[in-house]
């Protein structure tokens, strides 16, 4: 699988959403296709192991309701709108294999997998894998959590898989902190490309990594420039590269 889409073309994060189109919707994703931005998006399980796209643990944020996104099943997440939706447009929560429907190989995707506590790697990459095994189009797949990437590398080696990293304080704790920081597992996960907070750059580990290097989340040009200094490609949002 060729990695030069994520050296070359920008990546809109959660889609190219906006005051009307809320983040991680169908409307940001056919936003970014009209621009020809590669997307990058979130993959969760629900209550019922069905896979949708959403980056929260819970639903407060971007629907109003409190419930964590692990104890509905995707019956109760289909009728919740998302925010900010047009009342003449209103978006819901669609399930993975929808994205990939609706995607059809037209823009590269950036598939992150959320840390779920009690989901395993082998379980989630396995049920990913069984939907993108029949995807014609580009993609690569991204964690914070180091088993769910050494799961789908393992299952999949011919696809892209990346570390995701932040020295934020607070993002983790303890040992998990730790590992994510300084993406400690590496020579373990052997990771095609990392992808790191774009606050923390420079970091000399990034500096010394030899395979594709991603920044995140970059919201403006003069960002992109200094960003630009340390890694290959941007992830980006509030404005068009």
């Amino acid at each position: 699988m060729s990695a030069d889409f994520l050296k070359q073309t920008p990546i809109a994060h959660r889609g190219l959403h906006d005051g009307t189109k809320p983040e991680n919707s169908m409307p940001a994703f056919l936003a970014a296709i009209g621009h020809g931005y590669a997307i990058e998006t979130d993959v969760r399980f629900t209550k019922d192991k069905q896979l949708v796209i959403f980056h929260d643990d819970d639903l407060l944020r971007m629907t109003g309701d409190p419930r964590p996104v692990s104890e509905c099943t995707y019956a109760d997440l289909a009728s919740l709108p998302l925010r900010p939706s047009m009342q003449s447009n209103i978006a819901h929560i669609p399930l993975f294999s929808d994205f990939l429907q609706v995607i059809g190989g037209r823009v590269p995707l950036l598939i992150e997998i959320k840390n779920m506590p009690h989901v395993k790697g082998k379980e989630v990459a396995a049920a990913m894998y069984d939907l993108l095994k029949a995807y014609r189009g580009e993609y690569a797949v991204q964690s914070f959590n180091p088993l769910y990437v050494k799961a789908y590398k393992e299952l999949c080696p011919a696809a892209l898989c990346g570390i995701l990293g932040t020295a934020e304080k607070g993002a983790a704790k303890g040992i998990e902190g730790h590992i994510i920081k300084h993406m400690s597992l590496n020579f373990w996960v052997k990771p095609d490309f990392i992808s790191y907070r774009k606050e923390d750059l420079p970091r000399k580990k990034l500096a010394r990594f030899k395979g594709i290097k991603l920044a995140w989340v970059i919201r403006s040009e003069a960002e992109a420039r200094a960003a630009l200094n340390h890694v290959h490609n941007i992830i980006f949002e509030n404005f068009l590269p």
